[in-house]
């Protein structure tokens, strides 16, 4: 008995310790405190090449851009020199204006940018599906309106019919 009781106090200390390594985990990771490099690769990623070439920032492969390398050592001093991640888009923007973002910030009038797109779609699909559900109705009505002939009218179309596979008639072929 006396063992399993040596076993169960492990176990708990050994949960407490797990548990301690992950509060403190979560407090490092809550901080703010990451490598440089992954913050470089994030941040690089966040932002365009402005050489002209529509191409994320770290993915700028022309040959001699010389605006790629200029924002990326500037990246790179400015996460050395501490500034957290919003400030050093902020300072981007500033200097090379809102078309440096990778993506439009969802606020403001740029929030536009992100609904627009679904809008215009769900609108079209609504506008095509009101055309199609169009449509159906005046085939029904249109066919109703046929089935609801006077009988005269049924024997002038009788007689139409007639006429028409005699003249179509072809028993001594072409």
């Amino acid at each position: 008995m006396g063992h399993a009781i040596l076993t169960s106090d492990r176990a708990r200390s050994f949960a407490r310790a797990l548990l301690v390594a992950l509060v403190v985990a979560v407090a490092l990771g809550s901080t703010g405190v990451s490598d440089p490099n992954a913050r470089f690769n994030d941040l690089g990623h966040k932002m365009m090449c402005t050489c002209g070439c529509n191409q994320v920032l770290l993915e700028c492969n022309h040959v001699g851009c010389t605006v790629s390398g200029t924002m990326r050592d500037e990246l790179t001093n400015q996460i050395a020199s501490g500034q957290n991640d919003s400030l050093i888009l902020q300072s981007f923007v500033q200097r090379y204006g809102a078309t440096v973002l990778a993506a439009p910030p969802m606020q403001g009038f740029d929030l536009i940018a992100w609904i627009m797109p679904f809008a215009v779609s769900l609108l079209a699909l609504a506008g095509t599906i009101f055309l199609v559900r169009h449509w159906a109705r005046q085939q029904t009505v249109a066919v109703a309106s046929k089935a609801a002939a006077t009988p005269e009218q049924a024997k002038a179309l009788d007689a139409m019919r007639a006429r028409i596979r005699q003249e179509t008639d072809t028993e001594g072929g072409l």
